[in-house]
């Protein structure tokens, strides 16, 4: 008898299913093996999760349809993780399972795997003799205890390097590593330097882009035991790695760790529930800080990992606020100017120091946002009332004419509905436009764009030029940067979001870190005000000290780490009807309704509420909305709730 978890995304099916096994199966299936089998009058997928020789089922029981495949390709400690994650964010386990194992691709089995030659010895240690208890970490590793730290690296740190150390002290202690990185920039860097420091074949790379046989080829060199380390971006969290001996996750601040599809797991959330499950080593990493990486070491669960002061101030570049007071003495027009004269020096002196600057600006587009040039209100179309903005690619005759950014009608008249005036504004510049201006103030200068729009660049030579970028897209300058400019701080600064001062920080030290330090010259201007707090922690390079304010300021008003939100959106009858259902836990706080925009392919009036509970009641609160879906599925409603436990946005 064969259980079987059936591919069936309704909460009330959320259970494994008994199936007879027909003799010409008897040998090649095993569990975790992949199958076929009739349910509900369907031939559907599933995974055997267990082979047995009784059942509690007392009817006859159906037989196995079909076994593509004998490969065990969900292994036991994976789908007691995958239960764990779906009851955590009251998902279904056939949901996380989805997420977890890649489609199958026969050529891919028939390939043999290659296995390395001989496992590493411990790495120098020298690379982490720069942290306090780095070399401890290390020795940690090799021996195989469940060593947990929040490690904060230095400006300019090769980190890349510093994880596959890492990857390699696990490995001399024969145990396995699984490292999740935000995107494929930060894969491509880290599996140059796996190349460097492990063995061939130690270590596999699960990269998002790759093809669906060769994505699957590199998850069986996991599965089968051959690469003992994992490197990979959000889906790779559910890797199955052999003898698990450490985890990483590197700044899990960037909301690319949080999966769009159900039950939405958090890649960090996740490689923590790992190292529980499975008693292994964990190090949540970054150049920043989060609330959640500061509850960690708050809690005792982990130890954070930092360099002594004397260590960080050798290693971190000059950087400087344009709201300071010595600043508005000399040049009153820096707090409203894009580019006051400080930063424009900055970038003069690396460029003649033969050094590239960036320049860091939070949008994207030439002029995305346009404004009223007397009122300062929003310029909407005429026709639909969407935004008006401006294209970078300029219309006929090179004239760039303001556009609607929903129906792309051009706006070649403006007539402002409150003031009546006739002229624009820019209200927000991005960063083709910044690369135009920069070429205008720079003549001579060589300038390149990093972003969505025009492409994200890996590496830029060492050579002077100026490199306007978004964040996530600064390029590594050979050499580092002499110079870098942050621009539009009240972009980041100023976002309705629990999470605006952390994220800024976040995205201030990833592009901060790519500069030399002050010794070489390295100097960094932003634009904002010396006197905010996000500004101080970042002069002083304490992402620390902001991440334990912001923990203190969240216990607080009661908001996520520190509490379990869980938002509910829909239909108003439906939300009504589901929260007449809900069970809540006694100290649980129901928080709206508030309009919601539809989501694509979504009509009609939309609501969502917000269930905030103790971080005690969390389990509880997932079991009750659990609860919910399992009855409305057994219903049959087809008025769909989104359920989403611990959102990243709650605005």
């Amino acid at each position: 008898m064969a259980r079987v978890v059936v591919d069936v995304p309704l909460a009330h099916l959320d259970r494994p299913f008994d199936y007879a096994v027909p003799e010409k199966f008897a040998d090649t299936v095993r569990a975790g093996c992949r199958v076929r089998v009739r349910f509900s009058g369907q031939l559907l997928d599933g995974f055997v999760v267990s082979l047995d020789d009784a059942t509690d089922f007392t009817g006859k029981l159906l037989p196995l349809s079909h076994v593509p495949s004998g490969e065990p390709v969900l292994t036991p400690q994976v789908a007691r993780l995958a239960r764990v994650v779906a009851d955590r964010y009251a998902g279904t386990l056939s949901d996380v399972l989805r997420l977890a194992l890649p489609p199958r691709r026969a050529a891919a089995e028939k390939r043999p795997i290659p296995t390395p030659e001989a496992l590493p010895g411990p790495p120098d240690p020298a690379g982490f003799g720069r942290y306090q208890a780095g070399p401890a970490l290390l020795s940690a590793l090799a021996e195989g205890r469940p060593a947990r730290a929040v490690w904060t690296a230095l400006p300019g740190e090769d980190w890349p390097t510093r994880l596959a150390e890492l990857c390699r002290a696990s490995l001399s202690g024969r145990r396995g590593t699984l490292v999740v990185v935000p995107d494929g920039k930060d894969l491509d860097r880290l599996a140059a330097a796996a190349a460097r420091l492990l063995p061939e074949h130690s270590y596999t790379v699960l990269r998002a882009d790759d093809t669906p046989e060769k994505r699957y080829r590199q998850f069986l060199a996991a599965s089968r035991g051959a690469a003992q380390v994992v490197l990979g971006t959000r889906a790779a969290m559910f890797a199955p790695v052999r003898d698990l001996g450490l985890v990483v996750v590197w700044d899990d601040g960037d909301d690319l760790h949080a999966d769009e599809h159900a039950p939405y797991p958090h890649a960090r959330d996740v490689l923590v529930q790992r190292a529980w499950l499975d008693d292994c080593a964990a190090v949540v990493a970054g150049t920043s800080r989060t609330a959640e990486a500061a509850l960690l070491i708050e809690s005792g669960w982990a130890h954070e990992l930092v360099a002594d002061r004397a260590v960080l101030r050798s290693a971190a570049p000059r950087i400087q606020a344009l709201g300071d007071d010595f600043e508005l003495a000399r040049d009153p027009a820096a707090r409203s100017a894009r580019l006051p004269s400080m930063a424009h020096e900055a970038a003069r002196r690396a460029l003649a120091a033969g050094a590239p600057v960036l320049v860091q600006v939070p949008r994207r587009g030439y002029v995305p946002s346009l404004a009223c040039a007397r009122c300062r209100a929003p310029a909407r179309c005429g026709h639909c009332a969407g935004p008006l903005g401006i294209s970078p690619r300029p219309g006929p005759g090179g004239a760039r004419i303001p556009a609607c950014r929903w129906c792309a009608r051009p706006a070649a008249t403006f007539d402002c509905p409150h003031c009546h005036a006739t002229s624009l504004r820019a209200a927000v510049v991005g960063d083709s436009r910044t690369a135009e201006e920069l070429a205008r103030a720079f003549p001579g200068a060589r300038v390149r764009t990093s972003g969505s729009t025009s492409g994200v660049l890996a590496t830029v030579p060492g050579g002077p030029s100026l490199v306007v970028a978004t964040p996530g897209a600064e390029p590594v300058a050979e050499g580092g940067y002499g110079a870098a400019l942050l621009l539009d701080s009240w972009a980041l600064l100023g976002r309705a979001d629990l999470r605006a001062g952390e994220e800024t920080l976040r995205r201030w030290l990833n592009a901060a870190t790519l500069v030399r330090p002050a010794s070489a010259g390295g100097q960094i201007v932003v634009a904002a005000d010396a006197a905010h707090p996000v500004v101080q922690a970042f002069v002083r390079w304490d992402p620390a000290w902001l991440a334990e304010r912001e923990l203190a300021d969240r216990r607080e008003l009661g908001f996520p780490p520190v509490t379990r939100i869980a938002s509910l959106s829909g239909s108003p009858a439906a939300l009504s009807e589901f929260l007449a259902a809900l069970r809540m836990p006694g100290a649980a706080d129901l928080l709206g309704p508030v309009p919601e925009p539809p989501r694509p392919g979504q009509e009609g009036e939309r609501e969502r509420y917000l269930v905030r509970v103790p971080r005690t009641d969390g389990v509880a609160l997932a079991h009750a909305l659990t609860e919910v879906q399992g009855v409305r599925s057994a219903k049959k409603v087809t008025d769909h709730v989104r359920v989403q436990l611990d959102p990243l946005d709650l605005v």
